[in-house]
Order: structure tokens, then sequence, then C-alpha cells
């Protein structure tokens, strides 16, 4: 018998009392926690407060049958589902794998068939659970972090994403803050994808890019002949999101007048359309946006305080890219891999003079800005390497004059000292200390770097 801490706890739904009570026996004496239920309705109610590692369930059942149960549940709970049934045909079996199902059992069936099924999903399980380990382990050796679409190699954006993680767990309201360019829809999209309501809508609004007259029947909805020309009734996005997600993106331009609504919306969970009496009430999660800051525009009276704070429930700020150079590297060569299936091209890497170029620019457009770039590179670039002459002028421009700004004197050897400190130390910060990739970027052998670092007494 398995330590009480390690049993995996089993659900069985069967409208059969005989074969519950048979299961039941058998499964316990096998070392499993075992629940039973006589429909698929009284399964949902039981899933709604245990978490089951495995779910056994007949297929013909009254008020709901098995495949029913299966679509209402896949995409909501972890278990592992095995059907069963005494009537069951290869395309039964076929459908029931093709809604979710692990495995598949026909009755009359042998107590080894059931202990065998149990045990090849238990190693699945454990395979997946290992996988998903090594994985991670993978990542922190190799310094990179991911959440949804976005990849970081740098400390705070690992903070940024373990906060988005945890708040894709719940349906409390985020508020993202960062510049333009930093990610904030990106962030939005993989709380969204990675919470429990992904299988439901995404709903985006660019609240600075509608019309204020219109913003708010764009929102809410509206009834015919509320106005001229609404000649049909017409959903809003927060009702067409309803079961989702809403992202207000550039909250901070939504004007007072709107602003008073979104806050009923945020206290009561309703909206009332345009024309209409009454309200409806609606099950909708709301992310907001902004590149504004809303303390600054609650000083100013641009923004509602009371909002503020309804919306500021969890906060995630992304810093921008300026603060975390040392993951241009990676966003470089993610985006190369992107764009050599988009384009048809086959660039394989970036100079070290490039790269350097693009570690000493500060990015005021941020990832979207770097995106860019790459973009224009891979479609200039006539080799496999992407050179300096493939990048933007002002990007070499912009080198030359801040290296201008930093010299000092007329000293033509104190001027070469000052640019070689500055360019290692860049260099050992974008490798996060790494040496070896260090010494790759600035172009000099390996026991050259550790000289120079010796000289310019430059420490990790």
């Amino acid at each position: 018998m398995e330590n009480k801490n390690t049993q995996k706890r089993l659900l069985v739904i069967d409208d059969e009392e005989n074969m519950r009570h048979m299961l039941n026996a058998m499964l316990k004496k096998f070392g499993y926690i075992v629940d039973t239920a006589a429909d698929g309705y009284e399964g949902l109610m039981m899933l709604d407060s245990t978490q089951y590692d495995f779910i056994l369930c007949d297929i013909k059942m009254p008020k709901m049958n098995g495949i029913d149960f299966l679509k209402k549940v896949r995409n909501k709970i972890s278990a592992t589902i095995i059907m069963m049934s005494a009537y069951g045909t290869m395309d039964t079996a076929i459908e029931a794998m093709k809604e979710g199902a692990y495995d598949y059992i026909s009755k009359p069936f042998k107590a080894d068939e059931v202990f065998l099924s149990l045990k090849k999903a238990e190693e699945r399980e454990r395979l997946k659970s290992e996988n998903r380990f090594l994985r991670q382990e993978i990542n922190k050796i190799e310094g990179r972090y991911s959440f949804g679409n976005m990849i970081a190699k740098s400390k705070n954006m690992e903070t940024v994403f373990t906060l988005s993680a945890k708040a894709a767990q719940y349906n409390t309201t985020v508020l993202i803050i960062g510049e333009s360019g930093t990610g904030k829809e990106l962030i939005a999209r993989g709380i969204h994808f990675a919470g429990n309501r992904s299988k439901k809508p995404l709903v985006p609004v660019n609240c600075g890019g509608i019309p204020e007259n219109l913003l708010e029947s764009e929102l809410f909805g509206y009834k015919k002949g509320a106005f001229t020309g609404a000649d049909r009734d017409k959903k809003g996005l927060f009702e067409e999101a309803d079961g989702g997600t809403i992202l207000l993106d550039e909250i901070g331009e939504m004007p007072l007048s709107l602003q008073v609504k979104i806050l009923r919306v945020l206290q009561e969970s309703e909206i009332r359309p345009i024309g209409d009496s009454k309200t409806k009430k609606i099950d909708v999660r709301v992310i907001a946006a902004t590149s504004k800051n809303l303390e600054e525009e609650i000083k100013t009276s641009a923004f509602r305080q009371d909002l503020y704070y309804r919306l500021n429930v969890l906060t995630i700020n992304i810093p921008p890219l300026r603060e975390r150079i040392e993951d241009v590297p990676l966003l470089c060569e993610h985006f190369i891999n992107t764009l050599n299936i988009k384009l048809g091209k086959d660039i394989k890497s970036i100079s070290p003079s490039a790269m350097s170029l693009l570690l000493e620019h500060e990015w005021p457009g941020n990832v979207r800005e770097l995106e860019n770039v790459i973009e224009r590179a891979v479609v200039l670039a006539e080799q496999p390497v992407i050179i300096p002459e493939n990048l933007p002028s002002e990007l070499i421009i912009g080198k030359k004059n801040k290296t201008d700004n930093d010299i000092s004197g007329y000293s033509i050897k104190a001027a070469h000292c000052a640019i070689e400190k500055k360019l290692i130390e860049k260099a050992l910060e974008a490798t996060n200390g790494n040496r070896t990739k260090a010494s790759q970027l600035l172009e000099i052998s390996h026991p050259s770097l550790l000289s120079k670092m010796k000289t310019y007494d430059i420490k990790l």
C-alpha cells in the first residue's frame, strides 16, 4: 500500500451501482483514494470541490453521457480521463480520444486491464512532469526565462514572468504598465491563455485609438433606435468578451466620462447598452495597460483615483529594454529565427561589430524597435551574417556621438583606454559575465580579455 501522502485520488462515474461498488472496492485495494458519482452532472459537481488525478467514466449514462462530460471538462481540469463502455465500437473509442480521453476500456473487463491502464497513465504523467522539470532546469542553466510568447535572460524580466504566471491562475484585475513597445499586450495575452479562460475570447481595445464619441458604443453596445444610424441591436466589446478577458490598452487615454462607466463594470459586473433601460450581467476579466503614469494623471485630474484603485489590484511593471540590455542578443536570435521562416532567408548570426552597435543603442522604442531593426537587417543582409551596414544609420551615428561625449581632453591613448574599458564592461554585462562569449563579441582572444580586465580593474 502506498503512503497516504502519495496516494492518487480517483473518481468513478457510472450509472450502474454494482459497477461503482466493484470499482470502488478494487481500486482501493490498488491503493487509490476513490470517490464515485452516478452520472456526468454529479461528476461535474464533485470536480468543483475536489481535484482528482484520474477519472474513470462510463460513456452511456442518463442525464449526461460520457462524451458530453468529456467536452465539458477537457480544458478545465488536469486529471487523466479513461472511458469505459459495454456498447462501444472503434468509432466510439476514436471520438472519446478526440475529445481528450487518454484511454478506452471495453466492458466487461478484468481487474488487471483497469490497473494496467491506470499505471500507463501514471507513467505518462510522471514523464510529462519530468520533461517539464528538465525544460525548466535547462532554461535556468542557459539563463533563459519565458512566459507566453515572450523570452528574456534578465532577472527583472524573470520577476515579470513569475508575477504574470501567478496572475494567470486567478481572475483578479491586472494593471500592466510600461513604455510603448515593451510588450504589454504580449503579457496580457500570456495571462489570458495560461488561465482558465483560455478557451474564451480575448478582446483587445485600444482606448486611445477609438474616437471618444464612438468608444462608449464600442464598449457597451447599443439598442436599435438609440441614435441616428442605429438600425439594429449591436453587442459591445464587453459582451463579446463574456466568459473571457477584455484588454483595455492605453486606458490612460480614456475620457473621464467613460471612466465612471468602466468603474461600474468593475464594481457590479454589469453593463447597460446605449438606449437600453436594463442592465446585463457579464463575466469578464479586465486587464488594463498603460504607458502613462496614472498617479501623475490623478494629480492633474486626468484620471479617476477610484478607478485607479480598482484597476491596481495586481500591477505588473515591464522595464524598458535599455534597463535589460542583456536581453538584446537573445531577442535578436529569436527574431532572426522567426524572420528566416517568414521571409525565406537563412541568416545564421550577427557579427560582433553589429552586435556591439545593438548593445550600445538606447532603444527608445524598446522591443518593438529592436524587432523592426532586425527585420530590416534580415531583408538587407546578402550574407548569412548581419553586419553593421545592414543596420540603420542612426545606430552608427548614435554610437559615434555617444563615444565623442565620453572622451575628455586630447590624449589619444587615454581615449583609447576609456573606450576599450567601456566596451569590455558592456560586453560582460550583455553576456551575464561569460568571458568566453564577451571575448567573441569584442573580437579579441580570451587571454587578452582577462589581461585587459586586470589592467582596467574590471571585476565580475
